[in-house]
């Protein structure tokens, strides 16, 4: 009888080892390999490079969607929109890797486990610039230490984002941070804030975790799990949304002795 273990879908290490070509399928997103590099991912959690693009006016999305229908059966749109002088070489460079690491950060988090490798799959935007698995999982780590850094209250990246009144002792908004906040009206989420400002989604959590930090958006109560049956297990602890004043004072008077 087989073990469990062997019908375990391949991680990305696994992958990248053995030097394999293909779509690795994860819960929260898609990363594509080339003989074991990453050369491209995509995550619903994060705008595509088709929302980067044309957000932010470097392209029209008439000028995009032709690009797609024209080359996209064949693997290489990305190509194309260099060699039809629609972008620069470096342009598609910059903004490519920028949505790579952005989905590979939702795909290879917390809760997303591999669900399958489909062999010889290829994304339509074509090769770009590679990535090499272990530089790829490694800015995934730095970027959740990051945000844990910022404010360690993880559930601002998933709840409907909801401004608040700040004292008068909070920091001044950026004006990077006015734009989310404008958005913030308790039923956006940052992924959806994110898909709306045409930002890679991690930028948006950057700023959302400040503002929490900062007072300017509220910080949602932890989910707590479901009760247990009476007699079988203590009562599950209910945390109360953490006092955002007092943490912040308390932090400014660590940093002011460090």
């Amino acid at each position: 009888m087989r073990s469990g273990r062997a019908h375990r879908p391949p991680g990305l290490a696994e992958l990248a080892a053995e030097r394999a070509s293909g779509a690795l399928l994860c819960d929260a997103g898609t990363l594509y390999l080339t003989e074991g590099r990453v050369v491209h991912a995509e995550s619903p959690l994060a705008p595509g490079i088709d929302v980067l693009l044309t957000a932010c006016g470097r392209l029209s999305v008439d000028s995009w969607r032709d690009a797609v229908d024209r080359r996209a059966a064949l693997g290489g749109v990305g190509r194309f929109l260099v060699d039809s002088g629609r972008l620069s070489d470096a342009e598609l460079e910059i903004c490519h890797l920028g949505t790579l690491f952005d989905a590979a950060y939702f795909a290879l988090g917390p809760g997303s486990a591999p669900r399958g490798f489909y062999r010889g799959a290829a994304h339509w935007l074509g090769p770009v610039r590679p990535v090499g698995a272990d530089t790829v999982e490694r800015e995934t780590r730095r970027r959740h230490e990051l945000l844990a850094g910022l404010w360690p209250y993880p559930q601002v990246d998933q709840e409907p984002v909801v401004a608040r009144h700040s004292d008068a002792y909070a920091p001044p908004v950026t004006r990077r941070q006015r734009a989310v906040l404008a958005l913030a009206d308790g039923v956006r989420i940052p992924t959806g804030i994110a898909r709306e400002l045409g930002r890679p989604a991690f930028h948006t959590l950057i700023d959302i975790r400040r503002l929490a930090a900062a007072g300017h958006v509220a910080t949602p109560r932890p989910r707590t799990p479901e009760p247990p049956v009476p007699g079988r297990g203590p009562v599950a602890a209910v945390f109360a949304e953490p006092d955002v004043t007092l943490l912040r004072r308390l932090r400014d008077a660590l940093e002011a002795h460090l």
